[in-house]
């Protein structure tokens, strides 16, 4: 089975696609899923979005850094546990927030274009559960919501 190959050369086109749409923004295609997940959960802790993600701490921190540095985010000592950082998204984060989604919504129309319901509804159950497996990895867990 390839299909590893191929969710590789899906993933590699979509960061292409998304730094190419969101290059005008100032984000590129990593940073727009961080934002969307930010501004989904305000005050979300980094180790909380590294595990929604799947991304190491030293790349949240990473990404973070320059959010925040460009005014999309600013980051706070959680008031409960001082150790741990949360990151809310800034009025400039909000406003692209719309266009980051029409860019996602954009190219997964843009994927699926002539497949059937039937093929659309198998492709994602299919990926669904090679997903979950692979979090599990991660030491994720993987709602049915974002199935």
């Amino acid at each position: 089975m390839r299909f590893l190959k191929n969710i590789g050369i899906i993933s590699r086109c979509t960061d292409m696609y998304r730094d190419d749409r969101f290059k005008e923004l100032g984000i590129n295609s990593r940073q727009a899923v961080y934002l969307q997940h930010i501004c989904r959960e305000p005050g979300i802790t980094q180790d909380a979005l590294g595990k929604n993600i799947c991304v190491n701490k030293s790349n949240v921190t990473r990404q973070i850094s320059l959010l925040e540095e460009n005014g999309y985010v600013k980051r706070c000592p959680d008031e409960s546990d001082r150790r741990q950082i949360c990151v809310f998204p800034t009025d400039k984060a909000k406003e692209l927030l719309p266009q980051i989604r029409q860019g996602f919504a954009d190219w997964r129309q843009y994927l699926s274009e002539g497949l059937t319901e039937q093929e659309g509804e198998i492709l994602c159950s299919v990926l669904a559960k090679i997903a979950s497996k692979a979090a599990d990895y991660c030491g994720r867990i993987v709602t049915e919501d974002e199935l």
